[in-house]
């Protein structure tokens, strides 16, 4: 198979194209001459970051009116198609929105989704998506198959973004299509969660915090160490399920996949399902009472000892250097 062209699913971040749309047109690029985003609404906002990264077009459906995202890019992707003007491979991130649009895309069009991708590659007349089982210990090979082009599904941090030079994107209409009775389903309102840091999954240092803590209210340690370093604070399954913090705050294989440049574990043993979210990490730091923990197995420096008495003093001269 040879892909002429690639269509990734963008969006919005702040005013510009989101981490996870330019990883996925960094990648589009490697595979096919031309890649172009598809966007519900008007487009300009990712116009510049995402043509730096190398996309030459945006098809923007235009105002959705509160409309759900993966109704109307579904009907809209899947009539291009049906018109002969689509791609040979619709690229999505992991996220809410992304897996909307790909879901109700794939029953529009009855074309195979190939979900959870961590890497991907055209052998031969097949697009074969290299996907994580049982915990991230294997990984296995999926291929596309059939007519219709291929809808991928990435995992976020699977791909580095890289701007290829390129000049600001053309945005162009994307003509929507009658969606019947959905399309009455509206967004009445989002919940922005307040931050005063950078966010977990695209933070430089994340320091991660787990049962080691002892309870909630150690978990100050965490953010006070996450905000002397400038990064953001992440969590173990372990302690979100226990209510300690919120789940945004989760690495791991149900959670946030992180890929910092450094990673601070404390108090976390590093069960497989959390190593899957945070092994990919530059420099890994643990901190672990337990000299048996699998975490130190991935760790480029552990600390044996107890992370109430460790981190404390950590804090304590990073405050003294100001």
């Amino acid at each position: 198979m040879t892909l002429s062209k690639i269509w990734v699913y963008g969006e919005e971040a702040n005013g510009t194209a989101s981490a996870n749309t330019l990883e996925l047109i960094t990648k589009a690029r490697e595979l096919a001459p031309v890649v172009e985003v598809v966007v519900g609404g008007d487009g300009t906002a990712l116009a510049a970051s995402v043509g730096e990264h190398g996309a030459t077009m945006v098809h923007a459906t235009g105002d959705l009116a509160g409309g759900m995202q993966g109704v109307h890019l579904g009907a809209a992707l899947a009539q291009a198609v049906a018109a002969g003007t689509g791609p040979d491979m619709f690229l999505l991130p992991t996220t809410y929105d992304g897996r909307d649009v790909a879901a109700r895309l794939s029953v529009k069009l009855d074309a195979t989704v190939i979900t959870n991708v961590v890497d991907l590659a055209v052998d031969g007349d097949r697009v074969v998506g290299v996907e994580p089982v049982f915990g991230g210990t294997l990984d296995v090979k999926t291929a596309a198959t059939g007519d219709k082009p291929p809808i991928v599904l990435v995992r976020p941090k699977s791909f580095t973004a890289e701007p290829s030079g390129g000049a600001p994107a053309m945005v162009m209409p994307l003509a929507t299509a009658d969606v019947g009775a959905s399309g009455a389903a509206k967004t009445i309102d989002k919940f922005v969660e307040e931050s005063d840091g950078p966010k977990l999954d695209e933070a430089a240092i994340v320091v991660s915090g787990g049962r080691g803590l002892g309870d909630a209210d150690n978990f100050g340690l965490v953010e006070s160490l996450a905000k002397l370093l400038k990064g953001a604070p992440g969590a173990s399954r372990a302690i979100v399920d226990a209510g300690w913090v919120p789940y945004s705050y989760q690495v791991g294989q149900t959670g946030k996949v992180v890929k910092p440049s450094v990673y601070v574990a404390v108090g976390i043993s590093g069960a497989t399902q959390h190593l899957v979210g945070m092994k990919g990490s530059k420099t890994i730091i643990a901190v672990n009472k337990d000299p048996e923990a699998p975490i130190f197995g991935v760790a480029d420096l552990g600390v044996v000892g107890d992370a109430l008495k460790v981190v404390p003093k950590l804090i304590e001269a990073l405050e003294a250097r100001g």
